[in-house]
């Protein structure tokens, strides 16, 4: 289940990119791009320790986030290094559990509903993210980000989660006929 979400805070992440650039923020290709990049992960990955707290104990919280942690660490690492060629891939990843163990302790003050994530969990993503954003852009991230970014983050790792959960009886397939 780790490595499913590690894969999907990824995907997550990098859509919510892809939005923020169509919303024409300048987030050019770059450190500040994987920087972007690292803060979204982090946040996708807050949200779903929200939702998978309650289905592990201590034991099985401590292995399903190291496996979150790692995978989506060496996703970032192995991207980064590739595309900028600055810096080996095990320093960025060690990098970025720091950030991660960091924000974890940061995102533990906010509150997480039913809705997802509260104002105050979402202004704190918003402030992270207009931090890295050039002056021009700074004033309007919190709006896309609070209002849009965060938000639609926050359903698709919900949604995501309540699929890999369900433990529902899924119905066969129908078989196909000959000549479809």
């Amino acid at each position: 289940m780790a490595a499913a979400l590690a894969f999907i805070a990824w995907r997550v992440a990098q859509n919510m990119l892809k939005s923020m650039r169509r919303a024409e923020f300048d987030i050019d290709p770059g450190p500040q791009y994987f920087d972007f990049l690292a803060e979204a992960v982090v946040y996708a990955i807050q949200v779903a320790w929200r939702l998978v707290h309650p289905r592990y104990d201590d034991a099985g919280r401590a292995a399903f986030m190291t496996v979150l942690a790692n995978r989506t660490g060496d996703e970032l690492a192995e991207n980064r290094a590739r595309l900028l060629e600055a810096e080996e891939a095990a320093a960025i990843k060690a990098r970025f559990i720091d950030l991660l163990n960091r924000r974890t302790a940061e995102y533990a003050d906010f509150g997480f509903g039913p809705e997802g994530p509260d104002f105050a969990f979402l202004r704190y993503f918003a402030t992270l993210v207009s931090e890295l954003m050039p002056e021009k852009d700074k004033r309007w991230t919190w709006d896309q980000v609070i209002a849009i970014e965060g938000p639609e983050a926050a359903a698709t790792v919900a949604k995501s989660v309540a699929g890999l959960f369900d433990n529902t009886p899924r119905r066969p397939r129908r078989a196909a006929s000959p000549g479809e």
